[in-house]
């Protein structure tokens, strides 16, 4: 019977020392069970490549490709035989390049959002007679690329062994016509589908 009482007594009392945290502002918490979905994976976001392994596939060098609305930089490799002479080198290194922008991004570039608008098929040979010794010839004309794929053939190339490394890159077509310097600006690569490469013509042919 005691027992029984003092049963009846602890059951009575919890409501009370419930009143009595809550009326001190302490509340009573619950331990989540759901932490929600497992965090995608961040857009133009990639591993970066084993430089041992890259190395091993030639000359280590960068492209740009499309990713949302801005050019982002991904690391390629461009096999290029010992011993070539400085003129050869550029126009191996540029068709290497542009075989490279030209392929379709890997399995995981693709997932991150990356694409490319350099058509197949697109070759460079080197300067003509007059022209400056950095200069490249493209099997079509530059104006007849997309805003995509001219923004990225001048960032690639610009920043490139292919030039001179200066931000710029002089382009002509396959008819060894007027030549063009074209710049790779920050807004060139911030917005290349509204802003084309800054160009002028080239002087002294």
């Amino acid at each position: 019977m005691t027992v029984r009482r003092l049963t009846v007594r602890r059951l009575l009392a919890l409501p009370l020392l419930g009143l009595l945290l809550s009326g001190c502002g302490i509340r009573a918490t619950q331990v989540p069970t759901d932490f929600g979905a497992a965090p995608s994976r961040v857009p133009c976001s990639l591993a970066g490549p084993d430089p041992a392994a890259q190395a091993a596939r030639g000359v280590p060098v960068q492209v740009f490709l499309l990713c949302g609305a801005s050019l982002v930089a991904v690391d390629r490799a461009v096999h290029v035989p010992e011993g070539t002479p400085d003129a050869r080198r550029r126009v191996i290194v540029a068709q290497g390049l542009l075989g490279q922008l030209a392929a379709s991004p890997s399995a995981a570039e693709r997932s991150a959002g990356y694409t490319t608008y350099v058509p197949g098929g697109l070759t460079v040979s080197g300067p003509g007679p007059k022209d400056p010794e950095d200069a490249l010839h493209l099997s079509m004309v530059p104006s007849r690329l997309t805003s995509y794929a001219l923004a990225q053939l001048v960032c690639t190339l610009s920043d490139s062994a292919a030039t001179e490394g200066d931000g710029s890159v002089i382009l002509g077509g396959p008819d060894h016509g007027p030549l063009r310097r074209y710049e790779c600006t920050a807004d060139v690569r911030d917005r290349p589908g509204s802003t084309e490469p800054p160009s002028s013509e080239v002087a002294g042919r």
